[in-house]
């Protein structure tokens, strides 16, 4: 699988997701900066986790508008995969390409923590490593990993299938709506999620339920 990691000021976690896809997949993914305005003919592209411009307006609002994102964009309309991880996700529902916001967790705290998550739809690359309705471990860290949308909207991407992850067994740390941890958009093709599966997919970590997302999307474009 051919991935790109694309990195803005802030980002922290994106040497993780590097190694993740690096281990999984046996390939290095490239590394796009986010000043770039092309990214290289890859299967997967990834929005890691940190602290992009210091969070400053909104989480992921600036890097929202950087000139990166205008290929990401592409990438997702020509059917390309698009992954977004914790501020990854503020960022690509910051850009419009998944419904709904992140608002400030509800504790007013940042939390750092494992949680459980329940897998809700399998039927889609990323989520085709597990069963719907299993249970996986993952851990969080965060301060705005609060999902809110409207009425409309909630209905919408519930019908469709649209919500990838709940928040399980009491763990719903942040007091995101309807327990959501990750949601799709329409098309199935990009994916955000609050918890972060590339911090848990070898047993010297504590564990391998991160490696499901990740064998998904293997799969898909072998």
């Amino acid at each position: 699988m051919k991935s790109a990691v694309i990195v803005f000021p802030g980002s922290n976690r994106d040497h993780d997701m590097i190694v993740a896809l690096t281990k999984l997949s046996g390939q290095a993914p490239e590394i796009v900066w986010h000043k770039d305005t092309a990214i290289p003919d890859v299967d997967l592209v990834v929005i890691p986790g940190g602290f992009s411009y210091g969070d400053y307006l909104r989480a992921g609002a600036i890097a929202a508008r950087s000139p990166i994102m205008d290929a990401v964009r592409d990438h997702a309309a020509k059917g390309g995969y698009v992954l977004g991880v914790c501020n990854g996700f503020q960022i690509l529902t910051e850009a419009g390409l998944l419904p709904g916001v992140l608002m400030r967790n509800a504790s007013l705290k940042f939390v750092c923590r494992e949680v459980k998550l329940e897998v809700i739809n399998n039927q889609t690359p990323f989520t085709s490593g597990y069963e719907a309705g299993q249970i996986i471990r993952c851990p969080v860290a965060h301060h705005d990993g609060n999902y809110f949308t409207d009425a409309e909207t909630l209905k919408s991407i519930e019908d469709n299938g649209q919500v990838a992850f709940r928040y399980a067994e009491g763990t719903n740390i942040n007091g995101s709506l309807n327990d959501i941890a990750g949601v799709f958009n329409a098309e199935k093709n990009v994916l955000g999620l609050m918890p972060h599966p590339e911090n848990l997919i070898e047993s010297a970590h504590g564990g391998v339920d991160g490696q499901g997302l990740f064998n998904g999307l293997l799969k898909a474009v072998a």
